[in-house]
Formats: C-alpha cells, structure tokens, sequence
C-alpha cells in the first residue's frame, strides 16, 4: 500500500472539491436559497455520512433564525404545505429517504435535494436540485448503497469509502449559510447568540 502524508491528502481533497465547487450551477444555487428564504419551516434529511451533514446544517439555519428541524428527531412537527424538506443524498435513491421524500411531497411540502444524481428516485419529484458531483465506485443496486458502503467497506476510491460527496455537501452547505447571512444581512452575533449555552 502507498504511503502519502495526511497533509498531502487534505491537499488532494481540497483540490478535488475545488473543482467539485466550480461545476455547481448558480442558477441551481440561487433556486435553493430562495426556497429557504421563502420557506415555512425548513426540514433536513439524510442518511449515514450524509445525515450528519443535513444535522450540521439545520444547527445552522436555526443559528441564522430560521425554523429548521432534523427529520427523525422526536420533537420535530408535522410537516405542512409551505415547509422545505432538504435532502442530502449523493445516490439520490436511498430507500428509507426516498419513502420520506415521497410522503413529503404528498403533503404539499417543497423538496430540495442535494445530490450526485439529478435522474433518481427523489431527483425526480424535486423542486430544486443542487448537482454535487463526486468520485464513487460502482455499486450494483444504489437503492441500498448506503447499507453497502455502511456494512462491507470494500470501496477503493481515493476518498474513504469511494466518495466525497458528504466533504463537498459539508462545505456548500457552510457557504450557503454564509450566503444566507449576506442576504439576510444577520452578522455572527446573532448566530452566536442563538448558539446552546448549556453545554
């Protein structure tokens, strides 16, 4: 097995998402931004690597001051027409999220999804689609690649687990924050001061 610095791997990492970034549709950009601002009450969901990111972000909205909730979690409210429900998900057909996505969209709620794969189960019925291109070996049912990559852990791309897809997903969504505090014109105060003081 090749030896290779850890720094010389960050660097090859931030080199990959750099590339990844600058195929990210603007147009698909300023359509997600607007579907939060406009939003009721935004809802996150992802599964595995993914859910932490979709976590990671609803901590953040609701720093901004937006209603933001985690899929899942036993004090999030019934969804309702008007709501946004975010999706991260770089197959785009994970099962168990697909099934949530589906029963969203019959409520009336708006779906975003961010993904590797706009032509998918959940690309298929959302509102907006950010493209989050990502290195992935190939799986032959991605219904359930979350499970595979989860269980076996015999992907050997370059990235653990074949992807870095949730990397890029942590880093757009941060800059989407920073977008939405432009806009909002909110300063890191008032994220500060929504941030938990009971830890």
């Amino acid at each position: 097995m090749d030896s290779h610095r850890v720094q010389e791997m960050m660097l090859l990492m931030a080199s990959k998402i750099r590339a990844i970034a600058n195929k990210i549709s603007d147009n698909d950009v300023e359509k997600f931004i607007a579907e939060l601002l406009d939003a009721k009450r935004v809802y996150v969901i992802g599964a595995g690597r993914s859910g932490l990111v979709a976590k990671a972000f609803a901590m953040r909205l609701m720093h901004l001051g937006l209603k933001a909730y985690v899929v899942g979690e036993t004090i999030t409210p019934a969804l309702s027409p008007g709501d946004v429900m975010v999706i991260f998900s770089g197959s785009g057909r994970t099962k168990t999220v697909a099934d949530i996505a589906e029963t969203a969209k019959d409520i009336g709620a708006h779906i975003c999804l961010i993904s590797s794969n706009a032509d998918s189960r959940i690309g298929k019925i959302a509102d907006c689609i950010v493209i989050i291109e990502h290195h992935r070996d190939e799986v032959e049912d991605d219904t359930v690649e979350f499970e595979i990559r989860q269980m076996m852990g015999e992907h050997k791309s370059f990235a653990p687990l074949g992807t870095l897809f949730e990397t890029a997903s942590m880093i757009f969504s941060d800059a989407v924050i920073s977008r939405l505090m432009e806009i909002t014109k909110t300063d890191e105060t008032a994220l500060k001061n929504r941030h938990t003081n009971i830890e």
